[in-house]
């Protein structure tokens, strides 16, 4: 347990540095420590929080074929600039490409982190 939360941890930690580096608009000012404590928030509202949401909005989310839970994420990601005063997003489009960035690039990391726990657990190879 303690071993999946510190994976997700560093794994938000890598998505939003990305996103960081990637766009003009997500800012740390410089400072690894807010990029790590900026991970953990995110991570704290991604699992407490938007599971409520999605919950509330999934009859929004029927009738827009889903795209509701897209701003529900890109909400998680306003929170977290709110929370955390040295982390910052200006502007709406820079908030619709972080939200695309760190769901891309949590997308490959879990694959990543899902394949190496797999090989590890299971006793047969992985598949390729």
């Amino acid at each position: 347990m303690i071993r999946w939360l510190l994976a997700s941890w560093a794994a938000n930690a890598v998505a939003l540095g990305i996103t960081g580096w990637i766009l003009s608009g997500v800012s740390f000012n410089d400072s690894f420590w807010t990029l790590i404590w900026a991970a953990l928030v995110f991570g704290i509202l991604n699992t407490i929080l938007k599971p409520i949401l999605k919950l509330l909005t999934l009859p929004l989310a029927v009738f827009t074929l889903g795209i509701a839970w897209f701003f529900v994420s890109m909400f998680m990601l306003w929170l977290t600039d709110l929370i955390v005063g040295k982390f910052n997003i200006d502007g709406f489009w820079n908030y619709v490409w972080a939200t695309i960035i760190v769901w891309v690039v949590n997308v490959v990391l879990d694959a990543v982190m899902y394949r190496s726990l797999d090989d590890g657990r299971s006793g047969a190879p992985a598949p390729v």
